[in-house]
């Protein structure tokens, strides 16, 4: 790595680590007074909320942090311009796409890091908190059956009707009805069902078989256990199903909470969705893949800004941040509202905002002098 390199990762890294910090700071402490109602009815001791608050800042990470880099990247190139900086370097011969080479790859870092913070970290960190909030509750209603209705039609044309346990992974009561290639159609009826060696072993089953057009079973099997290698339906697809389910009737859901493989797990569970509902999980499995690339977005967009030559007052740069980051997010909702409506493709819906400010990037940036 060249001097010129360490200096200006130096000047970046000091003000990103300043910016994010203070914005976690200011996250946290707002979402803990927008909970507080919440935390005092679940009775959470302080340790608790400590817990949990800690819990959900990688969740906050997915906002902050191009927040952060933006500001910071901002505040840095307009500190080497204002002090003339930027104009001895060019003088030297270094292009600004080269001197900007550090700054797009704390770019790139920032979008593959927020990516595994949104599909592994962060899902985790949230699931833990709720449980966490909810364990009191949970004391007091250990009455509450543990198990919860799942309905869905797999690709092969299996109709599912079962209640699931998420955290033993256990099935109970259920109902498996399916037709085969010549007409005829078999029902599987059993008291509960678990997951090992890949496959559902079933409990107490009664398996019907009815003929082509005929409604009542031309046979019936009874047994105790049964294995079925033929179901593929996994645990976690089951789960990816009551995730979204819940969330997908919900006026805003956080991009943290579904990530791209509980998405994909629906699809693949879910081959028959109604259209508007598949133009929906479109939307949000291309917008985690595009959400992460905001850290690189926000980096082209502070290199025309804050590369220019004259001597400028920094908090024309905060400002502008400000003004970047609304706009970006302004953009993003009405992508994403868009997309899941139909109204232009999904994919478009989720990457609008960073074809904008990217394409800008790279226009200003060429026009700079």
């Amino acid at each position: 790595m060249r001097l010129l390199d360490r200096y200006l990762l130096r000047e970046l890294m000091t003000p990103l680590a300043f910016c994010l910090g203070g914005f976690l700071v200011f996250w946290v402490s707002f979402d803990l007074f927008d909970q507080l109602r919440v935390l005092q009815e679940h009775q959470l001791r302080a340790a608790d909320i400590i817990t949990y608050e800690l819990l959900r800042t990688p969740e906050l990470l997915t906002v902050a942090l191009p927040v952060a880099l933006l500001l910071a990247s901002l505040y840095a190139l307009t500190q080497h311009a204002r002090h003339h900086e930027l104009t001895a370097i060019r003088a030297a011969g270094v292009s600004l796409w080269r001197l900007a080479m550090p700054y797009l790859v704390v770019g790139l870092l920032g979008s593959v890091a927020m990516f595994l913070n949104g599909e592994y970290i962060a899902p985790q960190g949230a699931a833990r908190a709720e449980k966490i909030l909810n364990q009191y509750a949970a004391k007091r209603e250990s009455a509450k059956s543990p198990f919860e209705q799942v309905l869905f039609v797999t690709r092969s044309g299996q109709k599912w009707n079962t209640f699931f346990n998420e955290r033993t992974h256990a099935l109970r009561d259920v109902n498996i009805d399916w037709q085969k290639p010549d007409g005829s159609r078999l029902n599987l009826a059993a008291a509960g069902a678990s997951r090992a060696n890949q496959m559902w072993v079933f409990t107490n089953v009664q398996m019907n078989y009815y003929r082509s057009g005929d409604m009542f079973p031309a046979n019936r099997i009874f047994t105790n256990v049964i294995a079925l290698p033929d179901f593929s339906e996994s645990p976690e697809m089951i789960i990816s199903d009551i995730k979204i389910t819940r969330q997908s009737n919900e006026k805003h859901v956080q991009q943290t909470q579904i990530p791209l493989t509980a998405l994909l797990n629906y699809l693949q569970l879910h081959p028959q969705m109604p259209p508007e509902k598949r133009t929906w999980v479109e939307t949000q499995i291309q917008s985690r893949l595009a959400s992460p690339v905001m850290c690189l977005v926000v980096v082209l967009i502070a290199i025309p800004f804050g590369a220019a030559s004259g001597r400028r007052n920094v908090f024309r740069g905060v400002a502008g941040s400000v003004f970047i980051c609304f706009l970006y997010f302004v953009l993003l909702q009405l992508g994403l509202a868009l997309g899941a409506s139909g109204k232009i493709p999904p994919w478009l819906g989720a990457w609008l905002p960073n074809l904008f400010f990217g394409t800008a990037g790279l226009v200003l940036t060429f026009r700079v002098r």
